[in-house]
């Protein structure tokens, strides 16, 4: 079953400048709810998900999740370490000032508002027009319910359509199955491993490369 196409692209103009100044960021917020539990811009639209700007009060949210030994060894990378909020709060605040970064909210649609995840572009190489896309389904609710395959759907989508990028690639522990099966969903496919290349858990794992072409079929 192919992925879900977006169905709605809204990029507010504030969006682009809001890492000028604290002004632009102030202009974010509508000064109007048009509906019940849609208070902020929606930037990507799914039938599952909704990837919107990052905000400073989802930072809590996110400090829970960084703080989650399970999601902490799933992720990979550095073992689990302790995160108090202003730690977070600088990570995160570093990204928004990153111009190479583009870092979105994953919202579930079936419950406007409820912040599910993360998901962002980064290390973008203007050259080669390529980047590396990162995603974290944090909420355990909504793990398994096709919205993290949606949420890199949308996320390859905007790079190769907007932002003109020619290939996405992202990497991921070769003991986190369920991740490689939802990033082949998306129409990623394994191009290398690292080989013991990561101590998680107790033991060395691969890390496993893949990458997806703008010019690749879309996902069967």
């Amino acid at each position: 079953m192919q992925a879900p196409v977006p169905s709605t692209v809204r990029w507010p103009l504030p969006f682009f400048a809001r890492r000028r100044n604290a002004q632009c960021r102030r202009a974010l917020k509508p000064v109007a709810a048009a509906a019940a539990g849609q208070d902020r811009p929606s930037v990507l639209t799914g039938e599952l998900v909704t990837l919107r700007p990052l905000e400073p009060e989802d930072y809590p949210t996110l400090a829970r999740f960084a703080n989650d030994v399970e999601i902490a060894l799933l992720v990979g990378g550095r073992p689990p370490t302790p995160d108090a909020l202003p730690s977070v709060v600088a990570l995160y605040e570093g990204r928004r000032e990153d111009p190479h970064t583009l870092g979105f909210a994953i919202i579930a649609n079936n419950d406007p508002g409820r912040l599910i995840g993360q998901c962002a572009l980064f290390n973008q190489h203007q050259v080669a027009r390529t980047a590396e896309l990162g995603i974290l389904i944090g909420d355990r609710d909504y793990w398994g319910r096709g919205c993290g395959t949606e949420a890199v759907s949308l996320l390859a989508d905007y790079g190769f359509r907007l932002r003109n990028l020619h290939k996405v690639h992202l990497s991921v522990n070769a003991t986190n199955p369920r991740a490689i099966r939802a990033y082949q969903k998306a129409g990623f496919t394994e191009e290398g491993r690292r080989r013991k290349h990561l101590w998680n858990d107790g033991e060395y794992v691969d890390l496993v490369l893949m990458g997806r072409l703008r010019d690749d079929p879309p996902p069967a």
